[in-house]
Parts: C-alpha cells; structure tokens; sequence
C-alpha cells in the first residue's frame, strides 16, 4: 500500500506526468528534456529525481552524461502502464511526445552528418582502435555457409567483403550514404549480388525474415535506442538464423565521442546480454578481446529464443 500511495504523490503534478510520459518512449538527458518540456535544469532535475525517488524512473551513467527512463519491470512498470494511457491521447502530451521524437531525429541526422564527413578516413580510423584484431575474419568464421547474409551498419562494407565467399546472397545496411558509395566501390568488381540499402537500424529496410545470418559490428553504440536495432533485427532474421553482434566493453574515453561519433561508451557484457533477451534472443556464446586505447570489444554470438 505504501508504495502504492508513493506512485500516486509522484505523479500529483503536470511536469511529473509530462516527464514520466515522454520518459516511457525514450531515454533522454536532462538538457534534452529542457528542450522538450521548455522548462530550466533545476526544475526539470528535481521533478527527475521524485520520480526516480518514487520507483517510476531509472537512470543510468554514460561518462559525462546522464539518462533517465521509465522503469521496465516491477510494481512501478505496471503502475505506468495503467496510469499512461489515460494521458496519451491530451494535446499537451502529444506535443510532447512530437517534440521528443524530433529529439530522436536530430540525434539520427547529427549522426549521418557525421559518418558521411569522415567516410574516406573510416578505414584508418578503424585500424587504429582494432590494431591487430581481425574483426571481419571473425565474423567470417561464425557464419554459416549459403543462404541470405546481411551486415547491418556495414560501412565502407570491409566485412561484407570477407562475408562474400561464404553467403548466396548478401546484404549491407547503413545510414550513410557516402559509405554506401564506398562500399559499392570496394564490391564493384565481385561477381556475387550485393545489395546494399540505405536506412536506420531502428527501421530495418529489410523484409519480415529475410536474412539467415545477420551481423551487426560496432554499431550499437552509435544509436539512440540500440534495443530498438535489435528488436527489428529479430524481426528480418528467420525463425533458425543467427547473430554476431560485436560492441565495446563499457569504458570512460569521452574522447571516442568526438572522433568516432560514439553515443553510448559501451556496454558491459551483461548489459548486452539483458538487451538480446529482452529483445527475443537467446545467447549461446560470449567472447571478449582486447584492442588498441585500452579497450576491449565483446562478440556474442545469439539465435531466436524458442
């Protein structure tokens, strides 16, 4: 009853709803939700932190930054989940939530903008964190032979290069369009069909199990919603298909954000782990290596849970 009672008093304000609404759809900062709600960083960070107080929000620490979300599970899940829809459809709260996905696309657009300016270099500065680790090999010997393989965030398409000789098909997804161009450049000359498409991980251009294999390298730290990618990768890949997803240990270089793009500082292993199973997958095999800067990238390798 008491914690019930605490729910309730959370939730007896406007700004409290509004944060908790906007909050349930996506993880935003404090400085984000300033934007959003049109409101300064003291008020915003009191409301933040009631509704954490209360159990209806969590937040988690990226480096410098800090993102609240609704909570995913427990008595505070289910409270949201039979309070919100009561509010979603006010004109106030879809405002809000209109100004939050315009949040998201420029978060999406500032990314693009970014990986087409550096495309040409994209290569050198890969070597430079991977140094001797020869991630497309891997990749290479964790597929399984024939059938529709696809590389999703494929980049100048380095492992689509070395997925060719074991794939009947093969298919590369970024968001780029000069790396598009420079994969097309790089496959030109091969005799096998590649198609390679232009779209977000979060909106697959891929059809309901089109893919036998799927990786996706390096990638998720680069998104707003990596559990959005994954949730539409279990979506285009078929009901026996496998995965390869390969990421950065959770780490503290600030400075990979300006020289790589990244969003995320990476994962920890059981991070990667809960966001596979929440998305309908079933991990059978975990591996960690060390690379330049310091750093270590996981490969896990996953399949449809049954």
């Amino acid at each position: 009853m008491a914690e019930t009672i605490q729910f309730f008093k959370a939730l007896a304000d406007e700004t409290r709803l509004r944060l908790l609404h906007v909050l349930n759809r996506y993880e935003l900062n404090v400085n984000e939700l300033m934007s959003i709600l049109d409101m300064g960083q003291s008020r915003i960070s009191r409301h933040l932190k009631i509704l954490t107080s209360a159990g209806l929000l969590s937040w988690r620490r990226d480096g410098l930054w800090v993102f609240y979300g609704a909570v995913h599970e427990g008595q505070g899940r289910a409270f949201i989940d039979a309070v919100l829809p009561f509010v979603a459809e006010q004109e106030m709260f879809r405002a809000d939530a209109s100004m939050a996905a315009g949040v998201i696309e420029e978060r999406i657009r500032t990314t693009r903008q970014f990986f087409n300016a550096i495309a040409e270099d994209w290569d050198d500065l890969s070597r430079d964190i991977l140094g001797s680790f020869d991630l497309p090999a891997q990749i290479a010997a964790r597929m399984p032979e024939g059938g529709v393989a696809a590389d999703l965030g494929c980049g100048t398409g380095h492992v689509l290069e070395t997925m060719l000789p074991k794939a009947k098909e093969l298919i590369g997804v970024d968001g780029s369009a000069r790396m598009l161009e420079l994969a097309r450049r790089r496959l030109a000359d091969k005799s096998k069909a590649v198609s390679l498409r232009i779209g977000d991980l979060e909106h697959l251009p891929l059809r309901d199990g089109e893919a036998d294999f799927i990786a996706i390298n390096m990638v998720l730290h680069h998104l707003s919603s990596p559990e959005a990618a994954l949730q539409e990768v279990r979506r285009v890949l078929k009901p026996d298909g496998k995965l390869v997803v390969t990421d950065f240990d959770k780490h503290d270089n600030e400075s990979m954000r300006v020289s790589y793009g990244d969003r995320w500082l990476g994962f920890t292993g059981d991070m990667l782990a809960a966001g596979l199973e929440r998305a309908g997958f079933a991990v059978s095999s975990a591996s960690r290596f060390p690379v330049e800067k310091g750093l270590v990238i996981h490969l896990i390798e996953a399949g449809l849970a049954r």
